[in-house]
This record gives C-alpha cells, sequence and structure tokens, in this order.
C-alpha cells in the first residue's frame, strides 16, 4: 500500500542554526535529523513517498530540499521558502523551478505565525507575492494559529486560484475550548481552494500526557469541515519527537480516522497529497 507523509522536515545544525529552537524544551530535537534516520521510520510504518517542509526563512535551505529530493527515493515533494514581499519573487521562483531539480517545488510556506501582525497575509506586498506563488503554478501552505484565520480566509477568498494548505489544522492548543478556532476553520473550509494537514496535534496537547481521545474532537471538526478528500496527513517528524514517536503519531491518526471507509482512508493517506502537491 503506498502512503504519503504530507509534512516532515530534516536540518543540520552544522549547514545553519534553527532559529525557531528557543528554549530548553527543545534541547530532545536540538541535533541533527535527516532523511536517512526517517527511512526507517517510514519503511515500518508503510510510508512510501513523504513531502519535506522548509523550517527557516531562506532560499538555500530551499535549493537543498530540492536536492534531497532529487537523490532520494523517499521524497516526493518540497515545500519550500521565498520572500513573499520581494518585488522579484517572480524571478526567483522561475530560477527555482527551471532547476534540474525544480519539478520537486510543489508548495511555498512562511511563519506566518511568528509575524507579530495577525494580518500580515492580507499585506499588499504579501498579496502581490502570493498571486506570483499562483502563477507558477504551486500551492501555498498557511502556517497559522488561530489569531491569524480571519487573515487565511480573506487571503483564499481573494485568490481562487491559489491552492492552499492549512499546517497543523492552525495549531489549536489541545485542551482549550473548540471556538473560535472551529467555526472559523469551518470558515476557511467552505471555500473549495483550501485543503488541511491532520498534522502538528500532538505537540499542541501536553507533551507527555496527551492520549488519542484528547484529540479526537479537533481532529472530527476537520474531517466534518474538509471531508477525507481534502484532508491527507503529516507527521511532523522530528518537532513531533517532542511528544511521540513516528510510529506513535501514524498509530494515532490511524486511531482518529478509524470511523472512515477505505476509500476515505485513501484520500487522507494517499491521494489528496498526491493530488495537491501534484506528486
Amino acid at each position: 500500500m503506498s502512503r504519503v507523509d504530507a509534512h516532515h522536515h530534516v536540518w543540520d545544525l552544522s549547514v545553519r542554526e534553527q532559529t525557531w529552537m528557543v528554549g530548553p524544551e527543545l534541547d530532545p530535537i536540538r541535533r541533527n535529523f535527516s532523511i536517512e534516520d526517517l527511512a526507517p521510520l517510514a519503511a515500518a510504518a508503510d510510508i512510501t513517498s513523504t513531502v519535506l517542509v522548509q523550517t527557516v526563512g531562506v532560499v538555500e535551505e530551499t535549493v537543498e530540499f530540492l536536492e534531497i529530493a532529487a537523490g532520494n527515493d523517499l521524497v516526493a515533494g518540497v515545500v519550500g521558502w521565498v520572500d513573499l514581499t520581494a518585488d522579484d519573487i517572480a524571478d526567483v521562483l522561475d530560477g527555482l523551478l527551471s532547476r534540474p531539480d525544480g519539478s520537486y517545488l510543489k508548495s511555498i510556506r512562511h511563519q506566518v505565525h511568528d509575524e507579530p501582525d495577525d494580518n500580515w497575509l492580507l499585506r499588499a506586498d504579501v498579496q502581490r507575492g502570493l498571486t506570483a506563488v499562483a502563477d507558477a503554478g504551486l500551492a501555498y501552505d498557511l502556517l497559522t494559529k488561530t489569531p491569524h484565520l480571519p487573515a487565511a480566509i480573506q487571503t483564499a477568498r481573494n485568490l481562487p486560484q491559489l491552492t492552499f494548505v492549512v499546517d497543523h489544522i492552525s495549531k489549536p492548543v489541545i485542551g482549550e475550548p473548540l471556538e473560535p478556532w472551529a467555526g472559523q476553520l469551518r470558515e476557511l473550509a467552505a471555500l473549495p481552494n483550501v485543503t488541511c494537514k491532520l498534522s502538528g496535534m500532538v505537540t499542541e496537547a501536553p507533551w507527555t500526557t496527551w492520549k488519542p481521545a484528547d484529540l479526537q474532537p479537533y481532529a472530527d471538526v476537520v474531517l466534518d469541515a474538509f471531508g477525507p478528500d481534502r484532508v491527507m496527513f503529516g507527521s511532523d517528524w522530528p518537532v513531533c519527537l517532542l511528544a511521540a514517536t513516528y510510529d506513535q503519531v501514524v498509530e494515532t491518526a490511524e486511531t482518529l480516522t478509524s470511523n472512515l471507509t477505505p476509500t476515505e482512508l485513501d484520500a487522507i493517506f494517499t491521494t489528496t497529497a498526491t493530488r495537491t502537491y501534484k506528486l
């Protein structure tokens, strides 16, 4: 059975610092992680292809990830980074896509949840950059939290030609009330150009005490709002290791979707990611 992990990372701290890795609580993942580290874990979980996602805001990382994808059968696509506000964004995207390994670039992402302005996505220069992403035939991954959802909703309305992918179900704090996150996520899901990753939940829950039942209400909102045809599984490895092993994350996703039909499960674990990212 072919299954896709639509969201994971790698990093080499000797190449560059991961500037988001702040605080002693992140010490367990403050080391190098490579595709070679992931490969046996993916094989054991029947994951046959993956999407490698950016971690820092530099184009050089995107180039490195394209090289990794070209040299490794496991990685089927890359979510990279470019400066959405740059005047030359169209040229930068064209340069990446024109590389011999450029066909592996499937989507662009920016750490929107780190921007002090909750409405950063609605800035004129960002909207122009997102239009360039759409013109290049790429998708755009939304890395947001609940306060950023209103701007994300308006952005997806403004750019119906661009496919948006919500990362980590927009990072609700597991254990807190579902609203306003649930209502806003449903509003976003009402737009046909938006899909969602069932990912990143274990690290939004209490790391040492969470259980699948704690995540179920949030997963149910996502599945009901988007439908399985617009939901895809992602592990968020190795960040997930703060709260769970790779196989625990996969098994939890299987538990959260255990009431679905084989066709619906195929969508979540294979076809949604394959279609959305053109794998």
